[in-house]
């Protein structure tokens, strides 16, 4: 197979594929990033986390909309930042509606939280399709996104997966700092690690709790807004990426911040190399066995939070 091409063909298709493994990394890191604060801190399994992303996804393209239809078009390059902001709030306050309306009742009971968020997935894809249309829609990207750069001869990165990693490295260090410095981030650490100490000091650990549910959500739609810019948004795209960020979430360890990127890189360069071989069915297939098998000799995760008990 590698016999019918030059070395510096292999050289640019590697080089090629590796760079559509971090465009799709970053995509697992901000899916996985508020997938886990609602599963790790709070023990959650959100499986409406990928409706949420998909928000996120739709918010951006009305706001698109908006902007062609009604502003000026020397503004429309700037569309992308507005919609990301609203796409934070809206997602993050249909997480606290969410949190408040059906998850509280159902903490500590994980097979019951899991149908209830199914349920709620369903629902939401439904609204969608009645919405929007059951088609794909997708934005038209401002000119400074367009093209690509080239990095050789034989090599060229486009400009709007540069820029989708970028923001998911400013999106890591603002979570990191938050949940390290900030006083919901503290107050969120003292709740996990335990909750009566924490209340009995003061903390209103409902409060917690709906503040960091609605964070994780208003990062899946972040994660939204940036899939905009890869990719094209249907009632469903959601689903295509929830039971990888699952993956990746407990892989890396589901408490871990460092472990989550290192369990995205390695996932998402995994299936990005086999897809270029292999079918992509087969790579996912491959990528989850080989998965398993770490995880059956390393089950808390490749990063566990070490907490006092």
């Amino acid at each position: 197979m590698f016999a019918d091409y030059s070395m510096a063909e292999l050289t640019s298709i590697f080089a090629m594929q590796g760079f559509a493994g971090l465009i799709l990394f970053s995509v697992f890191v901000l899916m996985a990033l508020g997938l886990a604060i609602i599963f790790g801190q709070m023990g959650v399994i959100n499986m409406a986390h990928g409706e949420f992303m998909i928000l996120g996804a739709y918010v951006t393209y009305l706001t698109s909309n908006v902007f062609s239809a009604y502003l000026p078009e020397s503004i429309y390059g700037s569309y992308f930042f507005i919609a990301m902001i609203l796409a934070f709030f809206i997602t993050g306050a249909l997480g606290a509606l969410v949190e408040w309306s059906i998850i509280r009742h159902l903490y500590k009971r994980p097979l019951d939280t899991l149908l209830a968020t199914w349920g709620l997935s369903l629902i939401m894809q439904q609204i969608y399709r009645s919405v929007f249309g059951a088609r794909e829609v997708g934005v038209t990207l401002p000119d400074w996104l367009m093209g690509s750069y080239a990095i050789t001869d034989m090599i060229e990165v486009p400009i709007n997966g540069i820029f989708v990693m970028v923001l998911t490295i400013v999106i890591t260090i603002a979570v990191a700092l938050m949940m390290q410095r900030s006083r919901l981030g503290k107050q969120t650490r003292a709740v996990v690690q335990n909750r009566p100490m924490a209340a009995a000091v003061g903390i209103n650990t409902e409060k917690v709790d709906r503040l960091t549910f609605a964070l994780g959500c208003g990062i899946a739609g972040i994660a939204g807004s940036a899939f905009t810019m890869i990719g094209s948004t249907g009632p469903t795209a959601g689903q295509l990426y929830i039971v990888d960020t699952f993956l990746v979430v407990v892989f890396g360890g589901a408490s871990s911040l460092i472990g989550t990127v290192a369990s995205a890189f390695t996932i998402s360069q995994a299936q990005s190399t086999m897809e270029f071989f292999l079918s992509g069915s087969m790579a996912k297939v491959l990528t989850l066995l080989t998965v398993v098998i770490i995880l059956m000799l390393r089950p808390e995760g490749l990063f566990s939070l070490k907490m006092r008990r």
